[in-house]
């Protein structure tokens, strides 16, 4: 199997490797960086748990090959706090009750991330469409939308 070598940007670190050729975004994040708030989900782009940030874009890691990153500016839950502080859709989250198992929030906050910086007031009905690619099992997507809410308005002010 051939490898290939990658150099990128994840949450503002540079990192490279050698990778084969057919290893997923998903698979280099979390078995080789360590990064394990990415979660694994599908493997069908339906649920949106191991979505990141590639370049400011939310991405479904999973049906990504991490060579295709090569170059890229990576964004992962893990790179959201900084300088020991909250990013707003984190402390929303938590304020708000946004979660209860926690699968799919880290999907959930960095699709809101991309949401809110090209949308930074959304009416409920375009924070449900943009997160209508990331799914929830257990919160029926109210709070969410709060915790949403909650971040628009702190990073308003």
């Amino acid at each position: 199997m051939s490898t290939h070598h990658i150099k990128l940007t994840i949450n503002g670190q540079a990192a490279e490797a050698d990778v084969p050729a057919r290893t997923l975004l998903v698979h280099f994040i979390r078995d080789t960086l360590s990064l394990t708030g990415t979660h694994i989900g599908c493997d069908t782009t339906s649920c949106g748990a191991c979505t990141v940030l590639i370049n400011g874009r939310p991405t479904k890691s999973c049906t990504l090959l991490a060579v295709q990153a090569d170059g890229a500016e990576i964004t992962t839950v893990e790179g959201l706090a900084q300088g020991g502080q909250l990013h707003a859709i984190q402390e929303g989250f938590h304020q708000c009750h946004g979660l209860q198992c926690g699968f799919c929030t880290p999907g959930m906050m960095l699709s809101s991330v991309a949401l809110l910086k090209e949308n930074p007031s959304p009416s409920e009905d375009e924070i449900r469409w943009g997160l209508s690619g990331n799914l929830c099992r257990c919160t029926g997507y109210v709070n969410i939308v709060k915790a949403v809410q909650y971040a628009a308005e702190k990073m308003q002010a």
